[in-house]
């Protein structure tokens, strides 16, 4: 089979067939990063975005980005709500407000709700965390608003028991675990707490708004898996680095569980998120393995999740090797291309894996092309932040 069987150009046509090609439309579809803040990918990605609502019935947008900042940016999106400038500072973590590709993206989410009465939506579906993570503390006091009483614990005592914020998002904790507070008796109630919390939540749901509803879930949710994150940062077992890991993709499957309530909707995160397979990363000198949440959300979506990983030909002074699958696509015609990956799997034969000299590039695996739906390729990336 020739490789030029397996592609086609990327264009809005290209998509729109790719889907028409699965078999069944999805609630979700996942665009994977091959690296992050690589310019040109952000912006086929806002071309996608835009495509897809225009033309496929698409109104929702979500991002590896903190789950309560996100918050910030869906007020914006929906309702005006402050500036943009101060969303894009306050409304997305790990420095992606600063990338121009979103704030383009954010900026044309709101103008499109000013002329549309079928508003779009964002949402932020990482936790609040990066391996520290952030105190619980918003997300507990933010249900407690949200629930008529009796609660299980007052104001007083929950502000007492969670105490200053710095104990919680302590780095220090990162590499020592016993700098973590995650499992002091003050963090071991609050557990049982937000466990009530969320409990009594399911009881007052008819009373609550979609909207309040929608909100008290996610706070839910999110207290509960901080606080199991935290107490997985006081373990000191070899366990904990891969636990933590799949504990954080837990939480982005369950978040993403919610968003397809909304879908279909297009999620953006990095290759190692929305990949079906087991996700594999070094972390130092600890070989890590987890579930991701693709995985995960794939198990509970099935034929209704599709996933697009990206692959990048020539980043920067980065150049693939001809017998990689990177270098075999980059002999496709086009600049960007979309690529049936199943029918790419039985194109190539025994591709090399690429061994990039850029760290934060992870090649396309060729003995996962099978679990794949698509590729988006470009030949070329210039602009990497």
């Amino acid at each position: 089979m020739d490789i030029k069987d397996t592609a086609r150009p990327f264009d809005g046509a290209g998509v729109s067939a790719f889907l028409r090609s699965l078999p069944a439309p999805p609630l979700l579809l996942g665009l994977g990063e091959a690296r992050h803040f690589v310019g040109e990918l952000g912006e086929l990605r806002n071309e996608i975005f835009r495509h897809l609502v225009e033309h496929e019935g698409y109104r929702s947008f979500a991002v590896e980005s903190d789950c309560l900042m996100g918050l910030v940016v869906d007020d914006y999106v929906t309702t005006g709500a402050n500036t943009l400038d101060d969303v894009m500072e306050r409304g997305f973590s790990h420095g992606f407000g600063a990338w121009p590709a979103n704030r383009e993206l954010v900026r044309w989410m709101r103008a499109y709700n000013e002329e549309h009465d079928e508003r779009l939506r964002f949402f932020g579906f990482d936790g609040p965390l990066e391996y520290w993570a952030a105190s619980p503390r918003q997300a507990l006091t933010a249900l407690c608003a949200l629930l008529d009483g009796p609660l299980p614990c007052s104001g007083e005592t929950l502000d007492t028991l969670l105490g200053p914020d710095e104990r919680w998002t302590n780095e220090d904790a990162v590499m020592d675990p016993s700098q973590s507070i995650g499992r002091s008796a003050e963090a071991r109630r609050l557990r049982l707490i937000a466990d009530d919390l969320v409990a009594l939540l399911d009881t007052q749901i008819p009373r609550l708004s979609a909207e309040d509803g929608e909100r008290a879930a996610l706070y839910g949710r999110t207290a509960v898996g901080l606080l199991r994150y935290h107490g997985w940062m006081a373990d000191a077992s070899p366990a904990r680095w891969a636990r933590l890991s799949a504990l954080r993709d837990a939480m982005m499957a369950a978040n993403l569980r919610a968003v397809a309530e909304h879908g279909p909707a297009l999620v953006f995160a990095h290759n190692l998120h929305l990949q079906r397979n087991r996700s594999l990363m070094r972390l130092g000198d600890h070989p890590l393995e987890w579930w991701s949440a693709g995985a995960i959300i794939g198990r509970h979506l099935g034929d209704r999740y599709a996933f697009l990983a990206s692959a990048l030909g020539t980043a920067g002074d980065d150049v693939p090797p001809p017998d990689t699958v990177e270098g075999i696509l980059s002999t496709l015609p086009w600049d960007r291309s979309l690529i049936d990956a199943r029918r790419l799997a039985g194109a190539v034969t025994e591709p090399a894996p690429r061994v990039s000299h850029d760290f934060a590039y992870f090649p396309l695996d060729p003995a996962q092309l099978d679990v794949i739906d698509g590729v988006v390729f470009l030949k070329q990336a210039v602009r990497l932040g």
